[in-house]
């Protein structure tokens, strides 16, 4: 859960809506998140070039390293 709450925090500080659903899959050896925002608010997330969901990705993949897990991040709008 502490994945999706993190996940939740970082992106709730990029956009304006509160209409954010994370949904979580969990296998023996990583997560899978699939994040849904609004469309209007894609751009906020991604960033130029991906860097902003990158960076996001980074994150969440040193929080999985520490349980030994990887990580997946899915945006959807």
């Amino acid at each position: 859960i502490l994945m999706e709450e993190l996940l939740r925090y970082i992106v709730q500080g990029l956009i304006d809506s509160d209409d954010i659903v994370i949904t979580t899959r969990s296998g023996h050896h990583s997560i899978t998140l699939m994040l849904q925002i609004p469309a209007g608010d894609a751009g906020k997330v991604i960033g130029k070039n991906g860097r902003v969901v990158k960076a996001i990705r980074d994150v969440l993949g040193i929080v999985a390293a520490k349980q030994h897990k990887r990580v997946h991040l899915e945006v959807n709008s």
